[in-house]
């Protein structure tokens, strides 16, 4: 059988859930597939069954496809780092920090890693689905795109791409990222899905036969726009969430520093009908909330830094000494719980330094080296700081902090994930074409 790459003719195409969803129908005719994405760039993370740290959109997939994970569902995963950059996550594992130019440089050490990834699940699936990123043709970075070009080229795989009709000049972009593959992938090319089309969908019946007769590319499903709230892979899929608040009983605050990380945290609220959940970006007036949550950051010292600069941080103090407002920090938010954060071995600074911090929590935050990865159940730990104190969490009054992430997944949150995920499969089988999907393959 053959394995297939996922190709989006832009980015925030809706490549992640397609993935898992052509998975669900590889799976109900049979297929044992695997989800696999060979790079990812993002700063929300999980950690797999095997103790690795992989990016939340290769968990959730997998997720729904109801298969174990481990590193080699997302080999390579680059982080926000000090200034311009990145934490390279190589197996799962912190590799480096590298600045861009020099992990561009380094690219050809890494292949051998995503080849022996995705080998393993190779042997071990009918059918790898890899998911692409950004777009798969650009033309200045084509030798350099290990998710897309390298994984198509080298494995020989099946392409289907997808294309975002709300971004408009859909037309364009299909027929444009078709002829600017190289003529190997073209012949290789499935056939399109149209994503996010609003409205009535037969008036693009004339569309599907344009791009059917003229580009002579299959069309194999124009899939609705349908906000689905799970799965947040970065701060994009992020804004495009979509809550229900005039039932709400309770308002919910969320401060959305700038390296915010781990969204998926705050699922199980946007998913509860009794509460309205609001990102917090500027100094507003907090007193009208219930609760106040300090959520994950990749970079604790630099949005500690903002919070200051914001004002947010002195009102946070105030709203503290009052006593009025709950508030819970969850791991960077945690951190910034301490009265002083250090950084003894540059973690996330140039020069070991230090800084004062909200002082909710006596003590101090020391970061270590060595990241910790820990995993018990839906609950998870990825972070650099230690408290020798309080190491696993606090708990005084109206103040909480945790290391873990996960918090707010239930049994009724559970619940509300599998259902919403196998609506979602129902409605939009009904716009896809099964069956060229699955003759893809065989």
């Amino acid at each position: 059988m053959h394995n297939i790459s996922i190709f989006g003719t832009s980015s925030d195409a809706g490549k992640s859930t397609v993935t898992w969803l052509v998975g669900r129908l590889l799976q109900e005719a049979g297929c044992s597939v695997a989800p696999f994405k060979a790079q990812n760039v993002s700063n929300n993370a999980h950690v797999a069954d095997d103790g690795s740290e992989i990016a939340i959109a290769q968990y959730f997939q997998a997720k729904a496809l109801s298969v174990p994970t481990s590193w080699h569902n997302n080999p390579v995963l680059l982080k926000s780092g000090r200034g311009s950059s990145a934490s390279l996550i190589v197996g799962g594992k912190t590799a480096a920090s590298k600045d861009v130019r020099e992990y561009y440089r380094d690219l050809d050490t890494l292949k051998p890693i995503v080849q022996e990834a995705f080998e393993y699940l190779d042997a071990r699936y009918d059918v790898v689905i890899a998911e692409g990123a950004g777009s798969p043709v650009e033309l200045n970075l084509m030798d350099k795109d290990l998710s897309n070009i390298f994984i198509a080229t080298r494995f020989n795989t099946r392409i289907i791409l997808v294309a975002d009709i709300e971004k408009g000049g859909v037309f364009a972009s299909v027929y444009g990222v078709y002829h600017l593959l190289p003529e190997q992938l073209r012949e290789n090319v499935a056939g399109v899905i149209i994503n996010k089309f609003r409205g009535d969908l037969s008036l693009f019946d004339k569309g599907i036969e344009i791009i059917e007769n003229e580009f002579g590319i299959p069309v194999l499903g124009v899939l609705p726009y349908t906000p689905f709230n799970l799965g947040f892979e970065d701060s994009q899929s992020l804004m495009n969430y979509t809550q229900e608040c005039s039932r709400a009983l309770r308002r919910i605050a969320v401060i959305a520093y700038p390296a915010m990380s781990n969204y998926t945290d705050f699922e199980p609220l946007l998913a509860n009908p009794d509460i309205c959940l609001e990102f917090i970006r500027t100094n507003v007036d907090l007193s009208g909330f219930e609760c106040i949550i300090l959520p994950g950051s990749k970079l604790v010292m630099q949005d500690l830094t903002w919070l200051k600069e914001r004002g947010l941080f002195a009102q946070l103090q105030q709203h503290y000494r009052e006593g009025r407002i709950n508030l819970v920090g969850i791991c960077g938010g945690y951190q910034m719980m301490f009265e002083r954060i250090v950084d003894e071995h540059c973690i996330e600074v140039q020069k070991p330094a230090s800084a004062a911090a909200l002082g909710f929590i006596e003590g101090e935050i020391h970061f270590q080296k060595e990241k910790i990865l820990k995993r018990n159940g839906e609950k998870y730990e990825i972070h650099h700081g230690t408290s020798a104190a309080y190491p696993s969490e606090y708990r005084n009054g109206k103040v909480y902090g945790t290391f873990s992430h996960g918090l707010f997944a239930d049994a009724w949150f559970k619940h509300y994930e599998r259902e919403t995920i196998e609506r979602f499969v129902k409605k939009m089988k009904r716009h896809l074409d099964a069956e060229r999907i699955i003759q893809s393959v065989r």
